[in-house]
Formats: C-alpha cells, sequence, structure tokens
C-alpha cells in the first residue's frame, strides 16, 4: 500500500482514488509551501547560530555553499549543506507522496514534485525570511535532480566535477550542467523509454530549473569572459582566522 501511495500518490489511492489529474486548488498551497521550505536559507542560519554573522557579508556576497566554505570554512559548509539538501528533499517528497512520483525507468513523471522542488529553489534565491537575498539554487536543484531523476543527476554530476576540477570554477560547471538538465532528460527518455513515452512537459520543467540558475550566475558569466572569475580551492580564504 505505501508503495503504491509513493507511485501515484496520496490523493489518488486514498482520498481520491483512481483519480489521474491533481485538482487545480492544490497547486497554490503546494507552491508556497515549497517556497517556505526554500526561504529557510541554511547559509544564512548556521551563519548567525555559529558565527554570530552574516554569510551575505562576506565573499561574493551569496548565501550559498561555495561562499560558505570560502568564508568558514569545512563545517559551516558541511552543515549548509545538510541543510539545503533536507529542506529541497522534504518540498519533492511532500509533493511526490501526495500526489504520485510515477516512476519508470527511474524517472520521475510526477509534476508535482519538480514544482515543489522549482518553488524550493526560488524561495532559497529569494528567501522571504531573508530579505530576499539568498543563494544561486545550485545545490537544492542537484537534489530535485537526485531524487526524481536519479541517473541523469549522476551523469550531470560527474560532468560538473570534471568542468570543476580541469578548471577550477564551480560557477563554470554549475552553469554548464543547468544548461544540459532539460537535455539529459529529453535524451534519457528518448533512449530508455521511447517516444511513446517522451513527455514535452517534463523537459519544460526542468527547462525552468535551468533558466533560473543560468539567470542567476549572470553576473559569474560576465566575471567568466573577462576572466575576473575566482577559482575554487579546497583551502578556506575567508576573512581573516577561522570563526569559533
Amino acid at each position: 500500500m505505501f508503495v503504491e501511495i509513493l507511485q501515484k500518490g496520496l490523493y489518488a489511492t486514498v482520498i481520491s482514488p483512481g483519480a489521474t489529474n491533481m485538482p487545480v486548488l492544490f497547486l497554490l498551497p503546494a507552491l508556497l509551501v515549497g517556497y517556505l521550505l526554500g526561504s529557510l536559507n541554511s547559509a544564512v542560519i548556521v551563519s548567525r547560530l555559529l558565527y554570530r554573522d552574516d554569510i551575505r557579508r562576506h565573499g561574493s556576497g551569496n548565501a550559498g555553499l561555495t561562499n560558505m566554505f570560502r568564508t568558514y570554512g569545512k563545517r559551516a559548509a558541511l552543515l549548509t549543506l545538510l541543510g539545503d539538501i533536507l529542506k529541497t528533499a522534504l518540498a519533492v517528497f511532500l509533493g511526490g507522496f501526495f500526489f504520485g512520483f510515477y516512476y519508470a525507468q527511474s524517472l520521475s513523471f510526477g509534476y508535482m514534485g519538480y514544482i515543489m522542488g522549482f518553488s524550493c529553489v526560488i524561495g532559497h534565491i529569494k528567501p522571504v525570511f531573508y530579505h530576499f537575498h539568498g543563494g544561486k539554487g545550485v545545490l537544492c536543484t542537484a537534489v530535485v535532480a537526485l531524487i526524481l531523476a536519479p541517473p541523469v543527476f549522476a551523469v550531470l554530476l560527474l560532468v560538473f566535477i570534471l568542468i570543476v576540477w580541469l578548471t577550477r570554477y564551480v560557477s563554470l560547471g554549475s552553469v554548464v550542467v543547468a544548461g544540459l538538465l532539460p537535455i539529459a532528460i529529453q535524451g534519457y527518455m528518448q533512449t530508455f523509454l521511447g517516444q511513446e513515452q517522451y513527455d514535452g512537459a517534463l523537459v519544460l520543467l526542468s527547462l525552468s530549473f535551468t533558466v533560473v540558475v543560468v539567470f542567476c550566475h549572470r553576473q559569474n558569466l560576465i566575471r567568466l569572459w573577462n576572466r575576473q572569475e575566482n577559482k575554487f580551492s579546497f583551502h578556506r580564504h575567508g576573512d581573516g582566522e577561522d570563526k569559533k
């Protein structure tokens, strides 16, 4: 029974058995829940609780994983990583649990998981709790892909690691992988599911993540073009000594 609920959703198996379409009236509350979860910005929370500081005052000013590592070190980055993973996973799981994951060949066709994941990304970028100044949504987007399209995530993760390893530019890896996301999902569907199960709406949903992530990296792209972008280093180079 639980497996059926995960596949088809609580709504289609318990609330309205046999239902195939999600009622539109649930869309707005779902978007709101995803957005509020995303607004719980882990980087800001960790910097305030552990260091009585605000990560947005340092480095790139971005409330994200890379800036946390550069400014405070590995512990802060790890806590930020875990927090962002948990909030995004919760948003995606809630969408899938209530309205179905509909996995086929390890790819989810449950639209609500993508929609709530996307609203979580928007909340992470423009958090209502922190004056709408957050991160760039890369990690949250990666978590959505990990849960809903794990084979695609695995391939794109390898591409990301290779780009960062060769160039030391996290922003370049992020933009390239974000751009490849809808292409990879489309290719996966055509290769493993066939034309009869091709879903253009799923490609469009994944494209929405691409647009947002690339837009948030527009200044990074300008710096890359001008060869002024900071390269990633495994050694922290924040503001002074490690903050205890």
